[in-house]
């Protein structure tokens, strides 16, 4: 094969004999320059094709990095406000806890319990063995089971107080109850139980009640709660109010200036139910006071000294 070179410039040529292995080398020249260049555009454009797999794919992670960090903070500030909404709650039970035992304290004394009975100074007594070894794992801790927890031992402390607060409550209405005490707020005892004198008649005879002699229109009182079962004026009697307590007892006050209860009203033990006079078969302002016993006169005067044992 002859190649035959041109120069412009001098107007000459020259020419140059291939052999068969330049031919070749000249042919693998001719072929392999478009091959190569198609090649290499091919290989530019797989990677700048990967380049732009790889490009989405890192937009695709870093949306999801975005949205995973979004939710981590909603996460993490839903904690915050559920450890405050655990905080407040706890408060709240710590007052609770502490009113109730103020109040336990002051019941306990007021009841007059054996020292230890109701201990309300000092948290309540717990024991046992530990589980395992002598250590916590504070990230395993349930605060709302300990709130929950923390919460029963409250609810048990408040059914103490409603036992405590019951047997107050009984042991006050057996006190209003209880007959007991002087039928006036000031006076003293002018003529007892029993055989005496009559003031009129000048004859022996039987006094059923005591008499306390005051200034007229002082108070007289219930010696015990009771409902009024009568109230009016009674021949001997004047005025007079009787009171049924329960267990066959009645108290009858007599000769009032003025009564001040009705007939079914629940009085109280202490409370002003009339106001000393000289009604009826009466020397003076006294009030003669009865006690009845399953119907019979019993003497007052046992009563008058009584004392709760």
């Amino acid at each position: 094969m002859k190649v035959i070179l041109i120069n412009r410039k001098h107007g000459g040529s020259r020419s140059i004999e291939l052999g068969r292995w330049s031919r070749a080398l000249v042919s693998l020249c001719c072929l392999g320059l478009p091959l190569g260049m198609v090649a290499l555009g091919y290989l530019a454009g797989q990677d700048s094709e990967a380049r732009s797999m790889r490009g989405a794919a890192l937009d695709t992670l870093q949306g999801e990095l975005d949205q995973q960090a979004a939710e981590f903070t909603d996460l993490q500030g839903l904690a915050e406000r559920q450890l405050q909404a655990m905080t407040l709650n706890l408060a709240e039970l710590q007052a609770r806890v502490t009113r109730l035992d103020a109040l336990g304290q002051h019941l306990t004394a007021m009841a007059d319990l054996e020292e230890g009975e109701f201990d309300f100074s000092q948290p309540p007594a717990l024991g046992g063995p530990m589980a395992g070894e002598f250590s916590v794992d504070f990230t395993s801790l349930d605060l709302g089971g300990e709130l929950g927890l923390f919460e029963a031992r409250l609810t048990d402390r408040e059914q103490q107080l409603e036992i405590l607060e019951s047997l107050l409550t009984n042991r006050k209405l057996e006190e209003q109850s209880w007959l007991s005490g002087q039928p006036v707020q000031k006076g003293w005892i002018s003529s007892p139980y029993g055989q005496r004198t009559d003031p009129f008649s000048g004859k022996l005879g039987m006094h059923n009640g005591l008499d306390f002699a005051g200034a007229e229109g002082s108070n007289v009182v219930a010696v015990a709660a009771g409902v009024v079962t009568w109230t009016g004026s009674k021949n001997g009697y004047g005025q007079m109010v009787e009171i049924s307590h329960g267990d066959d007892y009645v108290t009858r006050y007599a000769h009032n200036k003025e009564n001040l209860v009705q007939p079914g009203d629940v009085v109280h033990k202490g409370e002003t139910i009339a106001l000393m006079g000289s009604s009826g078969r009466s020397t003076g302002a006294h009030v003669h006071y009865e006690v009845y016993k399953h119907g019979r006169p019993v003497d007052p005067s046992s009563y008058v000294a009584r004392t709760r044992r």
